[in-house]
C-alpha cells in the first residue's frame, strides 16, 4: 500500500441492527491484537479511539421505517469527518464496526476526500446481503439494511446527502460480492441500481478469483482508489459464527483470504472497514480473530 500509516477508527454503532452486540465489535478486534499485527507488517498505526455513539436505552427509536435515523446520521457524520481527516493526511482509514450503517459515514468521508480533488472512488462491498433497502422496502426498518442504497443515492435524505451531495459513489463503480440473501421487496432495486452484483452462484460457477478480478476492474475503472467494505457475514457461519445475521452457504476461510489478497495485489485499496462482528454470539472471539486475519491479508500479509 502507498499509505504507510493506518488510522484505526472505532465505530461502535448498533442502532442500525436488529440484534444487539455489534457495538462491541471494535473492542473484540482490538483484543485480537489488531494494532500490533498491523505494526508487524511495517505500518505505523495510529488508533484514534472510538466515535461517540448514543445507547439504544437512552435514544428514541423514531420512525418504524428507519429506526434511530437522527442518531445514526449524527454518528455517520462523525465517522465521515474522522475518515476525511485521516485520508487528507495521507493515512489509510480502517474503520471497525459496529453495524453496517457505519459504511455511510466511511464512504461519505472518502468520497468527500476525492470530491475535493475532482476524482471519484470505487467500492467493493463484500456481504451476504444487498443492503439496498430503503424505508419504503425494508421489512424491519433497520438502517443496517440500507447503507449501500444510501451511498449510491437512494434512501433517507439525511444519510444520502451527507456533505450536501449524492451519490457518494457511482453505481457503475460498485461491485457487490458474495450476495446470497436478498429481501423480495429489495430485488427490483438491486437489479435497477447499476451496481454489479456478483452472487454466491457466480462464485460457485466461476470461482472466487474470476469474481474478485471482475470486482476490482469495476471498482477501479476511472476512479482514484477503492474502498473495501467487508461484512463478516459474507463468510460462512461455520468460520464466522459471531455475526448479527448469519446465512449458510457463504465464502470459505481460504476464499475470504484470497479475496483480500486479490484486492491487495491490485494496489488500489485506499480505505477499509470491517463490520458486524458480534462478540455476544461468537465462540472465543473466533470471528474477530478471523476479521483481523482478513485485514492483514488485505493490507499485504502473504504466506511467503
Amino acid at each position: 500500500m502507498s499509505e504507510s500509516t493506518i488510522a484505526i477508527i472505532g465505530a461502535p454503532l448498533d442502532l442500525g441492527a436488529g440484534r444487539r452486540g455489534v457495538d462491541m465489535g471494535p473492542s473484540a478486534m482490538r483484543v485480537a491484537n489488531l494494532n500490533a499485527k498491523l505494526a508487524s507488517l511495517g505500518y505505523k498505526v495510529e488508533d484514534l479511539g472510538n466515535i461517540a455513539v448514543d445507547q439504544q436505552e437512552s435514544s428514541p427509536a423514531g420512525s418504524r421505517r428507519a429506526r434511530y435515523l437522527p442518531q445514526i446520521t449524527e454518528v455517520c457524520t462523525r465517522v465521515a469527518a474522522a475518515v476525511e481527516r485521516a485520508a487528507d493526511a495521507g493515512q489509510l482509514p480502517l474503520v471497525l464496526g459496529g453495524d453496517h450503517s457505519v459504511a455511510i459515514g466511511t464512504i461519505s468521508g472518502m468520497s468527500r476526500h476525492y470530491h475535493k480533488q475532482r476524482k471519484s472512488m470505487g467500492l467493493i462491498w463484500i456481504d451476504a446481503h444487498a443492503d439496498m433497502n430503503t424505508p419504503a422496502t425494508s421489512p424491519t426498518g433497520n438502517v443496517h439494511g440500507m447503507p449501500l442504497a444510501c451511498v449510491t443515492g437512494r434512501g433517507p435524505k439525511p444519510l444520502t446527502h451527507l456533505y450536501g451531495y449524492a451519490p457518494k459513489v457511482d453505481p457503475k463503480n460498485v461491485a457487490l460480492v458474495g450476495l446470497r440473501n436478498v429481501d423480495l421487496s429489495e430485488r427490483s432495486g438491486v437489479r435497477k441500481s447499476g451496481v454489479r452484483a456478483l452472487t454466491m452462484r457466480d462464485i460457485d460457477e466461476r470461482g472466487l478469483r474470476s469474481v474478485m478480478e471482475e470486482a476490482v476492474q469495476v471498482a477501479a475503472a476511472g476512479t482514484g482508489g477503492i474502498h473495501l467494505s467487508l461484512d463478516m457475514d459474507a463468510v460462512d457461519p461455520a468460520q464466522a459464527p459471531g455475526v448479527g445475521t448469519p446465512v449458510r452457504g457463504g465464502i470459505t476461510y481460504r476464499e475470504a483470504h484470497l479475496a483480500m489478497e486479490i484486492i491487495s495485489d491490485s494496489g488500489r485499496m485506499v480505505s477499509m472497514e470491517v463490520v458486524e462482528v458480534n462478540p455476544v454470539i461468537d465462540e472465543a472471539n473466533r470471528t474477530a480473530l478471523l476479521a483481523v486475519e482478513l485485514i492483514l491479508s488485505a493490507l499485504g500479509k502473504r504466506i511467503l
